[in-house]
């Protein structure tokens, strides 16, 4: 198995064209993450709370549209 050391070492180590293809993978790849977590979260009710209180401060005329 490839430590984080290893692959730090290889990602150091791509030409510039390859730096900027593995950019662009792993970005899309943290996005994926990112987006899977997200859709955890609200499956699990853990961002109810944050969303009735901006509900509440946009009733309140507590918000501005942006």
């Amino acid at each position: 198995m490839t430590t984080l050391n290893e692959i730090e070492q290889a990602v150091q180590m791509l030409p510039a064209p390859e730096l900027a293809e593995f950019r662009r993978w792993f970005t899309q790849f943290n996005e994926t993450l990112w987006d899977a977590q997200i859709e955890r979260d609200v499956a699990q009710g853990r961002l109810d709370r944050l969303a009735a209180e901006a509900l509440a401060d946009f009733a309140n005329g507590q918000a501005v549209e942006l």
